[in-house]
């Protein structure tokens, strides 16, 4: 298998762990890590429930924790690993941030602003541009949402 794979698969497992862990907090199950250097810099799972925040997704939060840990706002020679395709929001975030790759493990068909409705990370007409790698444990990244949506179904909550 191709090291980059194994390496990437490493990080997205770790992402997943977060995933996990919002399900049990009740949180829709997004993980994401920011890895720089070969070590996690950031590490962050949704929050919107828990905080009363729209804007607390796993990505949003990871930045800001990236951002803290290197004392920079250029999060440059990073690379985010989130288990679901960044939506609008968090792809915004994650140009400003000048995060030169991200991996995610499921599309996101409904809310997806990197390869399902909109490709805004490879966009030429922006300043800043990112490598993307997607599918990464994708069939894992996609069951604990599956998961944890028929779980909400079945207890008759939204």
């Amino acid at each position: 298998m191709d090291p980059i794979v194994d390496v990437d698969q490493h990080w997205m497992t770790r992402a997943l762990e977060l995933a996990y862990g919002a399900a049990t907090a009740d949180e829709v199950p997004v993980g994401a890590i920011i890895v720089r250097d070969h070590s996690i810099i950031a590490a962050a799972a949704n929050q919107r429930e828990s905080l009363h925040d729209p804007t607390a997704h796993a990505e949003m939060i990871a930045i800001t924790q990236a951002a803290a840990s290197i004392e920079d706002w250029r999060l440059e020679q990073t690379t985010l690993y989130v288990t679901l395709e960044p939506c609008v929001m968090c792809a915004g975030a994650i140009l400003q941030a000048r995060v030169p790759r991200v991996v995610f493990g499921a599309s996101d068909p409904k809310g997806g602003a990197v390869t399902s409705l909109f490709r805004l990370l490879e966009d030429e007409r922006l300043n800043h541009r990112c490598e993307v790698t997607h599918g990464i444990l994708a069939d894992r990244c996609g069951q604990v949402l599956t998961d944890f949506f028929a779980s909400k179904r079945a207890m008759g909550k939204k």
